[in-house]
């Protein structure tokens, strides 16, 4: 099992999760962050330090986002890795807990 981003990480890309992830499974991109799913252990401490409550276990991702577990392991294969915390872009609270942002997902 792994754990996969979603949605509601997009525009906000709060980076609290990267910091407790003990084997660096985080890669970002312009505007969000994934999880590569063969590097993921399982071991659920990112999900919790999410603010946007953007990352599930992959058994739990709600159907309209099932979308996401193929984006996370496509997306961290192009995407470097991240490992320490960064400042959210400045609008991040303006796109937080908003949806239908996959538009503006950028590749």
């Amino acid at each position: 099992m792994t754990f996969v981003v979603t949605e509601s990480c997009i525009k906000c890309k709060f980076t609290d999760c990267v910091e407790v992830c003990p084997v660096d499974c985080f890669h970002e991109g312009p505007n969000m962050l994934v999880i590569n799913p063969e590097e993921c252990i399982d071991c659920t401490l990112c999900e919790p330090e999410c603010p946007e409550e953007a990352i599930y276990d992959e058994e739990e991702v709600p159907e309209d986002q099932k979308n996401f577990l193929e984006l996370n392991a496509e997306l961290s294969k192009k995407w470097p890795t991240i490992t320490e915390a960064k400042d959210p872009p400045k609008d991040a609270d303006e796109w937080s807990n908003k949806s239908n942002k996959i538009q503006y997902l950028e590749k």
